[in-house]
């Protein structure tokens, strides 16, 4: 049997994700990217693969694996151009063969991988292509656009497979290659294809990531529960969902506008994010806080929840009051809240029970659907 080391390039800065993390280490699913190809050649021990070797930036530190005793594992530095990056890996790999992969790929299947084991000769590469789907256009300098003719264009993709001592003296000898293809095709040696796969496409940017969790987390749901309760008094201004209920002869006591509607809203968005609650956030003992607008609170509690990666969805809401009766003012209060996000909200009579059945008190839960949009 033939044997491959799996290199693992991780040694780019990522700098077209626009985020000071590297992608490399940006998790997917509750894993570092990285770690997605490794588990993936981990799956072809038993068919050639016996050692994996990750290229990392200098000053980077992991921890590999260490729970498969068929295949070695072993890092090392990568550097300033790709080429320095895969041939440290080149040099820190022992087996015959080799599959260079960018670590930014972490959807290649172990089926791809053995299709490239397969193909590759003492005298011979292989790379999985897909044919050029989309129109082209090029543009010159000056602006100017010209069709490009697609027929017989394809896209390259990642792991490449070579016989290893052969593809270091390629590499060396064209280290401004594109990829290891290009510097193999380049030194005249013989290059096989194979099929690649759709979804074995390079996350670049943030959007590309973001179709990674969708892919893998299918965009993880979350449910958050909010409750709050106001004693009703005198002589103060009902405020319902950022409306004023002018007819009732009573108001909400509290801090703030003791809105319950946006104070329960925001609590169960908040608590699907998995953050504190408004108490914790917006103290009542913070003066700056007494007699604030609870609708401007929510905005700022929704930009909160976006920058943690959750967009919200959907929230449900009950509010509980003997009186005033304030199903007349739904549209009212359901446009106000429907500003930030869908929402529903519907309006119970506490039936004489209770403080608010008494007209003393109003209560409000909230339940928020949430889904994980980035990190």
């Amino acid at each position: 049997m033939r044997e491959f080391s799996f290199i693992v390039a991780a040694g780019g800065s990522g700098s077209r994700m626009g985020t000071s993390q590297r992608k490399q280490f940006m998790t997917l699913n509750d894993k570092p990217l990285w770690l997605w190809s490794v588990q993936t050649a981990e799956e072809l021990r038993d068919y050639g693969v016996r050692e994996i070797v990750l290229v990392i930036p200098e000053g980077c530190e992991i921890i590999l694996p260490t729970h498969n005793n068929k295949i070695s594992y072993y890092y090392t530095y990568g550097g300033s151009e790709r080429a320095i990056s895969v041939l440290n890996g080149l040099r820190k790999a022992s087996c015959d063969y080799v599959m260079v992969h960018d670590a930014a790929r972490p959807f290649a299947t172990p089926e791809l991988l053995r299709k490239l084991m397969e193909t590759v000769s003492d005298s011979a590469g292989v790379v999985p292509v897909l044919p050029v789907s989309d129109a082209l256009k090029r543009i010159d300098g000056n602006g100017e656009i010209s069709c490009v003719d697609r027929a017989g264009l394809y896209i390259t993709q990642t792991p490449q497979c070579f016989p290893r001592e052969a593809l270091i003296d390629a590499v060396k000898d064209y280290p401004l290659a594109k990829d290891e293809a290009e510097a193999w095709r380049n030194s005249g040696r013989e290059l096989r294809c194979v099929e690649g796969e759709r979804l074995n496409y390079k996350i670049t940017r943030k959007e590309d990531m973001m179709i990674a969790r969708a892919l893998t987390e299918g965009g993880t749901i979350r449910t958050g529960l909010g409750y709050d309760v106001h004693r009703l008094v005198p002589e103060r201004r009902l405020i319902l969902g950022g409306v004023e209920v002018l007819d009732s002869p009573v108001g909400l006591l509290g801090h703030s506008d003791a809105d319950i509607l946006a104070h329960a809203v925001m609590d169960a968005v908040l608590g699907g994010a998995g953050l504190r609650d408004i108490g914790t956030i917006f103290p009542a003992s913070d003066e700056k806080f007494r007699g604030a607008d609870s609708m401007k609170l929510l905005a700022e509690v929704v930009k909160l929840v976006n920058s943690e990666g959750w967009r919200v969805e959907f929230v449900d809401a009950v509010v509980q009051a003997q009186i005033p009766k304030l199903n007349k003012y739904y549209d009212e209060i359901t446009a106000s809240l429907g500003r930030f996000f869908p929402v529903n909200v519907k309006f119970k009579s506490a039936e004489n029970l209770d403080d608010s059945g008494a007209g003393l008190s109003m209560t409000c839960w909230a339940c928020a659907t949430l889904r994980r949009i980035d990190d």
